[in-house]
């Protein structure tokens, strides 16, 4: 089971993907602030991060700084933001994705799917003779 860490300031986007997620079999972790997404990615160790990137206190952006100084975690940007200047900063500063808002549930399942899948070590094969 993969554990998520969302980080929204929106409650009911928070709500709306721990009910999506749980309801999929992940574990999920859920902060309002970036303050609190580093402190949760911390003690939980998540292994995708959904993140907006207009976050009261330190913002989206940072929050990729700061988790891209000790983890490689795949972490997907969901966010107002559509411009492209803004997308080119998330992804420069260490995203992974990004996905704009508002977004289709299943898409942004299939890309956690796909983060989830890349970031996964690889599985040791027998060798064949």
């Amino acid at each position: 089971m993969s554990r998520v860490l969302v980080v929204d300031d929106e409650p009911q986007i928070r709500r709306a993907l721990a009910t999506n997620l749980r309801a999929r079999g992940y574990e999920v972790d859920l902060a309002p602030t970036g303050e609190e997404a580093l402190r949760l990615a911390a003690a939980h160790r998540p292994d995708v991060v959904v993140l907006d990137l207009g976050l009261p206190g330190i913002d989206g952006l940072e929050v990729v700084a700061g988790l891209r100084g000790w983890t490689e975690v795949p972490i997907i940007v969901l966010s107002v933001r559509d411009a492209e200047s803004d997308k080119v900063a998330a992804l420069d500063a260490g995203a992974d994705d990004f996905v704009t808002k508002p977004f289709g549930m299943d898409e942004l399942l299939a890309r956690l799917r796909a983060a989830v899948r890349r970031s996964a070590p690889p599985a040791e094969e027998a060798a064949a003779v």
